[in-house]
Order: C-alpha cells, then sequence, then structure tokens
C-alpha cells in the first residue's frame, strides 16, 4: 500500500536507472516491511535545476548532482520499528542498484490512515479491516 514519489534531478538519470530505483524502491518494502511484491505504486518526476533546492551539507551530508527527495505515502497503524527499517532499506538498495549515494536520498514518511486509501473503483478497501502486512 505504500506510494512512493521521488523527486529527482532532470536528465541525471538513464530509463534503465529509472526502472531500477522504482525496482529497488518496491524491494524495500518487500525486505523491511514484508510488503507483497505486487504491491507496487512508484511515481519518479524529474525536475529541472530550478525546480529541485535540495542543500549539498546540510546535517553533515555529502550531496552530489544526484541528490533526491523521496516521500512515502504509508499506513499510520506502522511502528517505529517498521519505518526505521524502511528508511534504512531505501538508500541501501538505491546504492546497490542504481550506485546512488545513500547521501544523496532524502526521505520523509507521511503516515496516511488505511481508509484513506482505495486501490481502485473508488472502494477503500483496507477501511474496515485490519492492516495485513
Amino acid at each position: 500500500m505504500p506510494v512512493f514519489h521521488a523527486h529527482i534531478p532532470k536528465g541525471r538519470f538513464s530509463k534503465e536507472q529509472k526502472i531500477a530505483m522504482g525496482n529497488a524502491l518496491n524491494q524495500s518494502l518487500v525486505e523491511a516491511l514484508n510488503i507483497p511484491k505486487e504491491d507496487r505504486f512508484v511515481i519518479l518526476s524529474e525536475h529541472g535545476e530550478d525546480e529541485l533546492f535540495i542543500h549539498p551539507t546540510f546535517m553533515e551530508m555529502n550531496r552530489t548532482e544526484n541528490a533526491m527527495i523521496v516521500t512515502v505515502l504509508m499506513g499510520a497503524h506502522r511502528p517505529a520499528a517498521d519505518k526505521k527499517a524502511l528508511l534504512a532499506a531505501i538508500p541501501r538498495l538505491l546504492e546497490a542498484d542504481v550506485g546512488i549515494s545513500p547521501d544523496d536520498v532524502f526521505i520523509a514518511l507521511v503516515p496516511v490512515p488505511n481508509e484513506n486509501f482505495s486501490f481502485g473503483r473508488g472502494i477503500a478497501q483496507l477501511a474496515d479491516i485490519a492492516p495485513r502486512w
């Protein structure tokens, strides 16, 4: 059920790298949260240098021109341990699969009540059931 939106610098990544990015983001859910691989909702948006502003050294990071912002809409029921596992998995897999430095990956987790998700047909499929994963 989590939804990724990665804001990436325009023209920095090839088609193959962007596909690998989407795969790595999805795999982070499988590994960190035991979410089914088919639960895949990923958006990549490219932004020009006049549209994406990320400080290169804030919080003692060494960011490059590959720096990105990743937001993750996820079930509000998740405990802190799950959030920490996901925060660790995302940059690890992006580095392994795409070669992106962990310093270049800013992540914001956004908790959303399960009843606010619809997988289609305008139905809140998770509204009246206990979370499965």
